[in-house]
């Protein structure tokens, strides 16, 4: 047998494992990372905060804790390995909603067998509601995509991709520039994708944003994380897309989930932690941060326009509203 066919049984006998059936062992701090893993492997198209929360509720399913703080702990335990596997903004803050979504359960079970049951139905909702949000946030921003417009995007954002797939689906036609997105060139993998959608795309230097910056209609990016301030928080070059932007009063646009919402309130790039700044692999093996390149950074709600988000179209100011209603 080939070793990819070994590879391939193997990840089958492992899934079989966490999908068994009541007597299943709890799922490992291993088994826990190869399933987050592999959600991103088998579909490059989830996102990675749903791949967790996938990953989460299989671990609650399995969980073999006998109280409800016991398993709130462990699961807490499992979201900070997750984050720590992938430092994105979006897997800490989902798995925290998620937690908060399936909790609310322990106050109104004393069984714990009951109380366990109601947490994974729970949790399935919680998860159907969130892989249905592209779709919403496409539904309420492409109308803002008129016929033979001009619109900047930067990186690769897999939400920006459907908003314009609606676009196209609603026979808008328009062009795209594209930033290349350095150090990991996104900007080629976004281009690639529009062209499947037969999308006119010019791919542009990071440097050349102030350049192509009059020609455009408008800017539309995704975003990492959504702060309580309106601000985001997202790909390294966003806040100088932003600046350019205000400059010449072009409107800039965010499309993003709301389980992209997180708890932080940055003034500046220096508040932003540094969990969040750099690659998970970076963190655990650089002794020096100053001599590493961070991969996101930060902009502040008044250099952007609009939030377009599946709990709809918000003012940066609103934010905070709706964060604290997701939270609290």
């Amino acid at each position: 047998m080939s070793s990819k066919g070994v590879a391939s049984r193997k990840r089958r006998h492992a899934q079989a494992r966490r999908a068994g059936s009541g007597a299943a062992a709890a799922m490992s701090t291993d088994d826990l990372i190869e399933t987050f893993r592999a959600q991103l492997r088998d579909d490059p198209d989830v996102a990675s905060a749903v791949a967790a929360i996938r990953a989460l509720l299989g671990f609650l399913k399995q969980d073999r804790g006998e109280t409800i703080q016991g398993l709130r702990s462990s699961l807490l335990d499992a979201i900070d390995t997750l984050s720590r596997v992938d430092s994105s903004v979006a897997v800490s803050s989902g798995g925290e909603l998620f937690l908060r979504f399936i909790s609310l359960t322990s106050l109104e079970y004393s069984d714990y067998s009951k109380c366990k049951e109601i947490m994974i139905e729970r949790g399935e909702i919680f998860l159907t509601k969130v892989s249905l949000s592209r779709n919403k946030i496409a539904k309420l921003c492409h109308p803002f995509i008129r016929d033979g417009a001009r619109i900047l995007t930067h990186a690769y954002s897999r939400v920006v991709l459907r908003v314009l797939e609606a676009a196209v689906e609603s026979k808008k036609r328009f062009s795209v520039y594209v930033t290349e997105s350095q150090p990991d060139q996104a900007g080629q993998k976004m281009a690639k994708a529009l062209r499947k959608l037969n999308i006119p795309v010019t791919v542009i230097l990071d440097a050349a944003v102030g350049y192509i910056m009059e020609k455009v209609d408008l800017v539309l990016v995704g975003a990492e994380g959504v702060v309580e301030s309106g601000g985001i928080i997202n790909k390294i070059g966003t806040n100088q897309i932003a600046v350019c932007a205000k400059a010449q009063n072009k409107p800039f646009y965010v499309v993003a989930e709301s389980f992209k919402f997180v708890r932080l309130f940055p003034l500046n790039q220096q508040d932003v932690p540094d969990k969040f700044k750099y690659k998970a692999d970076t963190l655990k093996t650089s002794p020096n941060l100053t001599e590493e390149h961070p991969w996101i950074d930060y902009t502040s709600p008044s250099l952007i326009t609009l939030l377009f988000t599946d709990l709809g179209v918000l003012t940066p100011s609103a934010v905070s509203d709706e964060l604290i209603k997701l939270y609290l």
